[in-house]
């Protein structure tokens, strides 16, 4: 995928900016709609927000500290104690943009060689901040194709 933290900062803040427009012309009684027994796109995209969040402080650990050691943590509860179905679409929207070219800023300024650093979440085997860096893209590019209801989405995990 990418090799430097701009790269990799890029590649989000292009997502974003690519996505904005696409999730903006979705309205709110639509967002509202759950069409099956998991979230709505409101919920779906507010469970972005909390992964944006926790991945916040796994990549500012892992970029000062010489590795990471983490939880996970549970996304149903998550979702539902923040409410997101009952806020609007738009301030849903708005906070996961600019949490993410946040996201992206704080990419860019990580030094190179900290890509390398080891991070375990959850008890798993260790990953390189690189990888975790690029496997939130892929989860983040994953739900946006499928609050879009486009016909392929991304796959993830990667296979």
């Amino acid at each position: 995928m990418a090799d430097m933290p701009q790269d990799l900062a890029l590649l989000l803040r292009q997502k974003i900016e690519d996505e904005y427009p696409l999730l903006a012309a979705v309205s709110d009684s639509v967002a509202v709609s759950k069409p099956g027994p998991k979230w709505s796109r409101k919920e779906e995209l507010g469970h972005l927000i909390d992964s944006a969040a926790n991945n916040h402080l796994r990549f500012v650990r892992a970029a000062l500290e010489p590795q990471y050691t983490g939880p996970g943590y549970d996304q149903d509860a998550c979702v539902r104690l923040h409410g997101y179905q009952d806020l609007p679409w738009q301030d849903i929207l708005e906070l996961w943009r600019r949490y993410n070219l946040l996201l992206a800023e704080l990419i860019a300024r990580i030094p190179a060689e900290k890509l390398a650093t080891p991070c375990s979440v959850a008890g798993n085997a260790p990953v390189t901040l690189k990888f975790l860096i690029e496997d939130y893209v892929l989860h983040l590019r994953h739900h946006v194709d499928h609050i879009l209801r486009r016909e392929i989405v991304t796959q993830y995990p990667a296979a």
